[in-house]
């Protein structure tokens, strides 16, 4: 038994190619069966890796009867999210205004012209506690399809209008940039920080990276070493957590607890790539080892588990092993004093948490928040239990390359090796940048993935702007012009495809994308960095490389406009807020004019928020002084006398 997406390449769509539900990917196959046969469909929108997606497709998608009722009364159609983040985008906000809440797997009914008229998200096989089962959902639809449509084409008609009314106010364009910004920001995370365990807010907690990369840097331009603090415990915290994978290294999607103990399994490229960054750049600030050695566990962990042999990085590992989520992870006390002995399994239980009584489910996630020391002291111990691990049911690997998490981790590499000048990172940033080049881009155009070598749909927004940071942040660290030259030509074609020349801002999708009911400009900066924000810091960092005209005029209009977004609330726009530090702080720009007889000055030694440019020999600009190797310091125009000492601020 098979349906229409045995033919896909997206490991999710693959993942529901043997169901008994007839699936369609979403296309127009799917939308002239609907009209032609006068029914509903049915879009159910998921990814791989994603628990309650496995789930709902257990209990309804397996379920003969279930199926057999989809089948007769719907046209059924799934979506990968990540391969179509449009439709997530457009959908997701229908989810959330009829129901309030948003989540995945994400569960709409549509007409044939893909006007929505109800949503939710997980549906029990069967009624139960209140809530409605998927059976009588479908069983209930179908009746009002054929006996009240009118009321369902009219609620259509009214979402459809109103998503067109949100749409056209989110246009709206602030007068001038706000400077005050970044403030108010960092002053909205100190109130919501957490004191006794690290991070903001509530449980469940996410990483949100990008937010603590935003206040490490507003902390070092201003001089706010509170705000520091803040980034140091909570990194901290979630190093000791079960977030972090204590035995095999790299971080999980979020902590469902307030401690950062229990996590939701999954491992995600990009949470690791932006969490990769911020211990970086925290490493780089405070000079603590434990943020370095973090970051390097954590690329230790994506270059042995996540990276294909072309250089590829893979999309995420489920939390899910034989029908449990975190079986994988978890730990009984006496196994592991069966495995390492009953001193030394002690000793290690001791350590790491693990008691008789277990801390999640009756079994353990190991961790340090009790204090214990993060050292090298139980290195054999853990080399042992992770490769007992690997002898597991194992982890299902999405093996799905998508263009903007991958040079988010170029971003996150390349980061790295500015602060350890350990060649092993840009060897792994620039090998994955020659494969996005190869399978991934065709002329300027970009795709959003691949898998097995066949590229998806036209790119987003998204994949345009994280591929112009990467290529920024390649440019940063080897001063190569070609990294700065493509950057130049993805920044124009994405111009050319998403730029809102009227209103300002760039749309999710483009002139080079299918249509959909409505054109979405994404600037919250949620899990990840939006597209708009990754775009502002490319626009304001081109203008400070090249200084050319046209992107200053691009820079700041970009950052009008998400002055206007952010004014309601600057902490859901971090990213943004470093791009706006960027431009009222501009980095130091130095040049080095390196003497022959002297080694080249190692990057980790050099300040961390500069440009920097090495010469192999003078020029007419920039000349030795005293015959030594030469320093030439810049800023806001205004430059320094030349030295042969290298400067020591960040």
């Amino acid at each position: 038994m098979s349906n229409r997406l045995q033919n896909e390449t997206s490991p999710y769509l693959l993942q529901h190619a043997e169901n008994p539900v007839n699936w369609y990917p979403w296309g127009e196959e799917a939308f002239a069966k609907a009209k032609q046969e006068d029914k509903p469909i049915f879009l159910s929108v998921g990814y791989s890796t994603c628990h309650w997606c496995h789930v709902m497709a257990h209990e309804s998608f397996e379920n003969a009867e279930i199926a057999e009722i989809l089948n007769r009364y719907f046209v059924a159609v799934k979506v990968d999210r990540e391969e179509r983040p449009d439709i997530d985008s457009v959908y997701m906000t229908v989810c959330q205004a009829l129901t309030g809440s948003g989540g995945w797997p994400m569960s709409v009914f549509l007409t044939s012209e893909q006007k929505p008229f109800y949503a939710g998200t997980y549906f029990p096989p069967v009624s139960r506690y209140g809530v409605i089962g998927f059976r009588d959902l479908l069983l209930a639809i179908a009746e009002k399809w054929k006996t009240d449509r009118k009321a369902l084409l009219e609620s259509a008609e009214y979402i459809v209008s109103h998503i067109a009314s949100v749409s056209s106010a989110d246009s709206a364009d602030a007068a001038e940039i706000d400077a005050s910004l970044p403030q108010k920001a960092a002053e909205l995370f100190s109130q919501s920080f957490d004191r006794k365990h690290g991070g903001f807010g509530t449980a469940p907690k996410f990483p949100a990276a990008h937010n603590l990369i935003f206040l490490s840097l507003y902390s070092v331009i201003y001089q706010e070493d509170g705000v520091f603090r803040q980034v140091s415990f909570t990194l901290e915290q979630m190093r000791r957590g079960g977030i972090f994978d204590q035995i095999g290294f790299g971080f999980s999607r979020y902590s469902t607890d307030e401690r950062f103990l229990v996590p939701h399994f999954e491992k995600m490229l990009y949470d690791n790539a932006l969490l990769m960054l911020a211990y970086a750049v925290a490493y780089r600030i405070s000079k603590r080892e434990l943020f370095l050695d973090t970051a390097e566990k954590t690329a230790d962990y994506i270059l042995r588990e996540m990276t294909g042999s072309q250089g590829e990085f893979y999309s995420a590992q489920d939390a899910d092993s034989e029908g449990q989520e975190g079986k994988y992870y978890v730990w009984e006390h006496e196994e592991i004093c069966a495995l390492l002995g009953k001193a030394a399994g002690s000793d290690f239980c001791s350590h790491f948490g693990i008691t008789a009584q277990g801390n999640f489910e009756g079994k353990n996630i190991p961790n340090l928040l009790n204090g214990s020391a993060i050292s090298q002291e139980f290195e054999r111990e853990r080399e042992l239990l992770y490769h007992h691990r690997r002898s597991r049911a194992a982890l299902h690997l999405d093996r799905k390359i998508l263009t903007s998490w991958n040079a988010l981790m170029i971003c996150a590499l390349s980061a790295l090796y500015r602060v350890t000048g350990n060649q092993r990172y840009l060897s792994a940033a620039e090998k994955n940048q020659a494969f996005i080049e190869n399978y991934l881009r065709k002329g300027n155009l970009l795709s959003v993935s691949c898998c097995e070598g066949v590229s998806s749909v036209n790119g987003f927004l998204d994949d345009y702007a994280y591929y112009a940071a990467a290529l920024l942040f390649l440019y940063h660290v080897t001063a190569k012009d070609d990294y700065l030259k493509e950057a130049e030509r993805i920044l124009e074609e994405a111009e050319l495809q998403f730029a809102d020349q009227e209103n300002g801002g760039y749309f999710l999708y483009g002139t080079r994308n299918s249509s959909l009911i409505a054109k979405p400009k994404e600037t919250y900066d949620g899990a990840m960095p939006s597209g708009n924000s990754v775009m502002a810091y490319c626009l304001v960092r081109m203008f400070q490389l090249t200084d050319a005209e046209r992107y200053r005029i691009r820079a700041e209009k970009q950052l009008r406009f998400l002055s206007g977004k952010a004014k309601e609330y600057p902490a859901g726009h971090a990213l943004f807020q470093i791009a706006l530090l960027l431009y009222l702080e501009p980095p130091q720009q130095i040049t080095i004019v390196r003497a022959k007889d002297e080694s080249e000055p190692e990057l980790s030694e050099l300040p961390f928020y500069a440009d920097v440019k090495i010469l192999p020999e003078p020029t007419a600009a920039y000349q030795l002084l005293n015959g030594r190797t030469t320093y030439y310091v810049c800023k806001n125009h205004t430059c320094l006398p030349p030295s042969n000492e290298a400067p020591v601020v960040l």
